[in-house]
């Protein structure tokens, strides 16, 4: 950042000190990049669930973006019908409806952030380092209720107890194996959190001398 601005441009603060401008437009460019990642996430998908058995050499796969699934997914809700379990659409439909709005949310936050010179705006980033434990946590309770909806009165609900699908690694669902893992949505989001963190650790290198300085001059 600093070799494409002018050092010789400086931002002079309330004590009369200066401090160079690329100082304050290094944690901007941080956050707006974490701001980008998390609306490409949207585009990508954050888990995949795959199940294989012996009429299934080549396997059935789910992937699970913020806003739809997508892959065999007629597939094994015809097989979950014998379960008696619902479509996989009906699980999390009320997090999918509004994953949008919250992910613009969450990236308008961190732009706000750029245009706040105090702790304010670590504050503002809260959510977006929160978001990841947040879907982790959505998808588990999802999954256990999703596994725990099979109805014992129906063609082959009494064959299998009640389960819930790992949300990383392998398991096994009757007679099929399961392999799940995160994708480059979920990997995004992880990397937009670091990239805050980043942001706002040069965020804060920059604006404290201002607030100190502006505690100086209050004193005097």
């Amino acid at each position: 950042m600093k070799a494409f601005i002018n050092s010789d441009v400086k931002v002079l603060l309330p004590d009369g000190n200066t401090r160079s401008l690329s100082d304050y437009l290094l944690p901007t460019a941080i956050l707006m990049l974490a701001a980008l990642l998390i609306m490409t996430s949207i585009f990508l998908p954050y888990w995949r669930m795959s199940m294989t058995a012996p009429q299934y050499p080549k396997g059935l796969n789910v992937d699970v973006y913020v806003n739809h699934l997508e892959g065999d997914v007629r597939e094994i809700d015809a097989l979950n019908h014998y379960l008696g379990m619902p479509s996989l659409n009906e699980g999390g439909k009320l997090e999918r409806q509004i994953s949008i709005y919250a992910i613009v949310t969450l990236a308008l936050l961190l732009m706000a952030a750029v245009f706040i010179g105090n702790r304010w705006a670590g504050l503002l980033a809260l959510p977006v380092l929160a978001y990841p434990l947040i879907f982790l946590a959505d998808l588990w309770l999802i999954l256990y209720n999703y596994g725990h909806s099979v109805d014992p009165k129906s063609a082959l609900g009494g064959a299998i107890q009640p389960f819930t699908p790992p949300i990383i690694g392998v398991g096994k669902i009757g007679q099929f194996g399961t392999s799940s893992s995160f994708q480059w949505g979920f990997y995004l989001v992880v990397a937009a959190c670091v990239v805050v963190l980043a942001g706002l650790w040069f965020h804060r290198k920059a604006y404290k001398p201002i607030v100190d300085a502006r505690k100086k001059v209050s004193a005097t």
